[in-house]
């Protein structure tokens, strides 16, 4: 198995039991938190794979879906006995985030794309599943939340992976240290409670 594809695998099976903890707050049935599984670990790459003109990932390698519906499975019967909390959700989120962000930086930077678009389609491949599980779930999605370093670490990893392999450093080196870095400052973000600055416009109809 190649490196690009251990990523893929590992990443859906973490963003897969996010989605599972995610949908068992809203106290969905089996059938619910299977399918915001599905959607969760499938959306971002799916969409890459559809700007780039791919068939996507999941269609033509059965085993991503068998990876999604056995971690979510196993997430189900696991929470029977302890119920996690918060923070254990954003944990899980953010190494699926770094996971399958560089997997799709990978994947874009093989169809011979400018480093640009690279970290473009990195942060589409890492943020998107999310969107739509959040938006599934009745949320704000979390790429969109006022002040969340989300999105931002994505930009920060994959535009590292870029530069670093611009200056000589090997692929899989760069891989490593694009995804220390999305994860890195996620869980930074998440542990500290640091955020950006929000837009604020002050409505000047009600002096």
């Amino acid at each position: 198995m190649t490196l690009p594809q251990a990523l893929q695998y590992l990443g859906t099976a973490v963003f897969a039991v996010s989605a599972v903890l995610a949908a068992g707050r809203k106290g969905l049935d089996l059938l619910g938190v299977l399918v915001i599984a599905l959607i969760t670990a499938t959306g971002g790459g799916t969409v890459r794979d559809l700007l780039l003109d791919r068939t996507p990932f999941w269609f033509t390698d059965t085993g991503y879906v068998v990876t999604i519906l056995l971690s979510g499975c196993a997430t189900v019967v696991l929470l029977r006995w302890r119920h996690p909390s918060e923070r254990v959700l954003q944990i899980a989120d953010a190494l699926g985030l770094a996971l399958f962000s560089i997997s799709g930086a990978r994947i874009a930077e093989a169809a011979g794309l400018p480093g640009l678009i690279v970290v473009v389609l990195a942060t589409i491949t890492g943020t998107f599943g999310g969107v739509l599980r959040d938006v599934m779930c009745n949320d704000i999605p979390l790429l969109l939340r006022p002040g969340t370093i989300y999105g931002t670490a994505v930009i920060a990893g994959a535009t590292l992976y870029v530069l670093l392999q611009s200056v000589g450093v090997p692929r899989d080196t760069a891989a490593y240290a694009g995804m220390v870095v999305i994860a890195g400052l996620r869980l930074a973000a998440i542990a500290r409670n640091i955020s950006l600055p929000a837009l604020t416009i002050r409505d000047t109809d009600a002096d």
